[in-house]
């Protein structure tokens, strides 16, 4: 297939982290309203567009929200405290530029006297500091604000085999799901593309989203772990090898049914595919299952490398099996 991937860099550059999807979400509705029935957004956030069918129904959940933090302190020299949104790494924040929603830049530094003292393994998020170029906590404060959210400020890389960038866990989810629905899938299943809030603090707009519609069934689309990287253990997926059927998580242990449905669409179609089996994390998918009396649900994975940094990679043929896979499972 050609992947067009003009608007999976516009989704990786925009600031859109946990209960602050604004600009991510207006980016997604301008794309994808001229391809569904009805668009709408809910009290928690998550923006919804709607592919009337005349048969059972299923959602499809990838979440806009990214990783970042925000501020909880303006020192007197100028320095900036913030509080995690969603699981950084701390080991590597260090030096990491930085951006906030109003623009402004700066950079994480730890107190110097970790270096000195050997014990910069140890370092925790509340040791760090944002330097925004000021020398006083006025001159800060005209720059941001208490409760302001910034994220990683690390620019948009792609080759003729992998991309690289910021927020990609889970703007590719995202992107997968409007490219399904601009493709115009022939279905007689009433769809429901839902970008999910808040997936990074807690599963919490999948929960809601999922309770509202209520779907038949349900696939989420996320990244994973990539077990090719130096030191990671227990993953069975590598990129390059496919797009990823998770078989489980810390959040859900997919049922043999649908199993069974990714799998045969797979091999029916000639998609390269991998079966996933994680021992942490968990996608929207781990909520949606729980909604009301329970829903089938699974969940489509694209391997990824350094996960939840400011420069996560992923291989362009894995992304390019996973839209040909979702848009599979409509159509069969």
């Amino acid at each position: 297939m050609k992947l067009n991937t003009k608007l999976f860099k516009e989704m990786t550059q925009v600031v859109g982290l946990s209960g602050g999807e604004e600009k991510i979400r207006k980016l997604i509705e301008e794309d994808i309203k001229d391809y569904v029935d009805e668009i709408y957004v809910d009290v928690l956030g998550n923006l919804i567009g709607h592919k009337k069918g005349k048969g059972k129904s299923i959602m499809l959940a990838g979440h806009m929200d990214q990783i970042g933090f925000m501020v909880n302190d303006i020192r007197d020299d100028g320095f900036v405290k913030f509080s995690a949104i969603g699981g950084l790494r701390t080991v590597t924040l260090l030096s990491q530029r930085v951006v906030f929603e109003n623009g402004t830049v700066g950079v994480i530094i730890a107190d110097a006297s970790f270096d000195k003292s050997g014990e910069a393994s140890k370092l925790k998020v509340e040791d760090l500091f944002i330097d925004i170029g000021c020398t006083s906590k006025e001159e800060a404060e005209k720059k941001v604000s208490i409760g302001d959210f910034g994220t990683y400020d690390s620019p948009y890389y792609e080759d003729d085999n992998n991309i690289i960038s910021k927020a990609i866990d889970d703007r590719v989810g995202c992107f997968i799901l409007a490219e399904v629905a601009k493709a115009k899938v022939e279905t007689d299943m009433d769809v429901y593309y839902v970008f999910t809030s808040q997936e990074e603090v807690g599963l919490r707009g999948a929960r809601t989203s999922a309770f509202r519609i209520n779907p038949d069934m349900a696939i989420a689309v996320d990244i994973t772990l990539s077990g090719d990287s130096p030191g990671v253990k227990n993953c069975n997926v590598n990129i390059g090898e496919g797009t990823a059927i998770k078989l489980l998580d810390k959040s859900m242990v997919t049922s043999r049914e649908m199993k069974k449905l990714m799998t045969e669409t797979a091999e029916d179609r000639g998609i390269n595919y991998q079966y996933e089996i994680l021992t942490a994390g968990g996608t929207d998918a781990g909520a949606i299952h729980l909604s009301r009396e329970g829903v089938l649900s699974g969940t489509i994975s694209i391997p990824t490398r350094n996960g939840h940094t400011a420069n996560e990679l992923i291989r362009k043929s894995d992304l390019e099996d996973s839209i040909e896979l979702l848009k599979g499972i409509l159509s069969k």
